[in-house]
């Protein structure tokens, strides 16, 4: 039995984890909550601004994850970043957050897939969460295996995303009428306080759509090559997907009108069966649903190596470090995110996970890790890290800034969840530092001589 991961995972099925994990349902629920807020073909900007976001924040994770390629991601970060002393608080309240945002993750996309299914089916309330929990429960099962296993069930997923994507875009483009939509973007457009602000709202969504870029630094122990696999996978995957989500809208946008996208629960399906009827409805609908599948399963996978790490590092309950006896993967960890996962499917709505999922993470693990990024290339040199951006600090600046932004945008209701949450992990790292003596209870050289 081996007590360590093994780094079976190459470029490819790296770039495939990350992209499966950011085109999940997402996109698909996501298009009208963005044109209804934007109120104009200027709502493509709020796609345009995720992917920028997404660019700069991925060369903060590329730097971390490249220079950290460890299991965990943010946690190792935060840990190394903010150092011996504060480190261990910012790493104890990523993971405190992971084990409520990560389930939440989770949940959206299971949730997302039931609603979708209700194209095809109508169901009842109880129909549909019956629907998210079983997602939920398969994705597990499915996840019950050798990582080199998942690796190649990962890429096979990857190839029904890029189907359903390519499908949709390619319609939009038989139309005829593709172009328009970018003709026409700025249309009536005002760049004043209520463009910025409904700006800010549409993008909380947007960026929700691109999260994931960053899925191969969870997994930084079992990538071959980390400090070249790592960037690269994650600035691959980014500009694929932005790629693909722009032609997506305006494929979509070509064909119905945008008051009609802002109404509509089912965009992509009603825009399939306008073009080419009710059975290419019926078929692009479930292609969609093997792409929120696919979301859930990559996120899971990445979200139960954090648990699994800090428990590894002495830094969590110790029971999340067991490694499977024979497949060798974190399964105590997998099965008790899961757990958590299948409930929240069962309790939440859509829309309020995606604003809980970014207003619960934000401060701690973007921002966070921004800030870290910074201290530690300080404290070690820029010489220090395995991969470099250009123009630093300025990247790191902008992302810290816009993060913030973002943060505001999610409302109130969620900055108080978000920051209830940081400070009752503030408190449960005190009760566990005091407990075990640890920083900032620990003893000086001089008290534990006079013990």
């Amino acid at each position: 039995m081996s007590n360590a991961l093994t780094r079976r995972i190459g470029l490819l099925q790296a770039t495939a984890i990350n992209m499966i994990d950011m085109v999940g349902i997402g996109p698909f629920v996501v298009i009208g909550v963005v044109a209804e807020t934007m109120k104009g073909p200027w709502f493509l900007y709020a796609w345009i601004a995720g992917a920028i976001l997404s660019v700069i924040d991925g060369a903060v994770w590329s730097e971390l994850g490249a220079t950290f390629p460890l299991a965990g991601g943010s946690y190792n970060f935060l840990k190394e970043g903010f150092g011996p002393r504060w480190g261990k608080l910012m790493s104890f309240l990523f993971v405190w957050q992971t084990m409520i945002q990560a389930p939440l993750v989770i949940a959206s996309a299971a949730i997302g897939f039931s609603q979708y299914f209700s194209f095809l089916h109508p169901l009842s309330t109880i129909e549909t969460k019956m629907i998210s929990g079983a997602v939920v429960v398969l994705i597990i099962v499915l996840l019950y295996r050798k990582i080199e296993a998942i690796g190649k069930i990962s890429v096979f997923l990857w190839m029904g995303v890029l189907v359903t994507m390519t499908w949709i875009i390619g319609a939009g483009i038989a139309h005829g009428n593709f172009t328009a939509p970018v003709r026409s973007i700025n249309d009536g457009l005002q760049l004043d306080h209520t463009f910025a602000l409904g700006l800010g709202f549409a993008t909380v969504k947007t960026i929700y759509t691109y999260l994931g870029y960053y899925n191969v630094c969870h997994l930084g122990g079992e990538i071959k090559q980390p400090e070249k696999n790592i960037p690269r996978s994650m600035f691959i995957s980014i500009a694929g997907i932005a790629v693909l989500y722009l032609l997506m809208n305006i494929s979509i946008a070509s064909v119905l009108p945008v008051s009609e996208m802002a109404k509509s629960k089912f965009v992509v399906s009603e825009f399939m069966q306008q073009l080419a009827g009710p059975t290419a409805a019926v078929i692009i609908t479930i292609l969609i649903l093997w792409v929120a599948f696919a979301s859930v399963f990559s996120a899971t996978l990445g979200y139960s190596r954090v648990p699994y790490a800090a428990a590894k590092d002495g830094a969590f309950f110790s029971i999340f470090a067991k490694l499977h006896p024979t497949k060798n993967f974190p399964y105590v960890s997998l099965l008790i995110l899961g757990v958590i996962a299948f409930v929240f499917s069962l309790l939440f709505k859509l829309v309020e996970v995606i604003n809980a999922i970014l207003a619960m993470r934000i401060l701690i693990q973007f921002v966070g890790q921004a800030i870290g990024l910074i201290l530690l290339s300080k404290r070690k040199g820029r010489s220090f890290l395995k991969w470099r951006m250009i123009l630093y600090p300025l990247p790191v600046l902008l992302a810290i800034v816009i993060w913030i932004l973002l943060f505001l945008s999610t409302g109130w209701k969620m900055i108080y969840s978000g920051l209830i949450v940081i400070g009752l992990g503030g408190i449960a790292y005190l009760i566990k530092a005091k407990l075990a003596k640890e920083w900032p209870f620990e003893r000086t050289e001089q008290e534990k001589e006079s013990f």
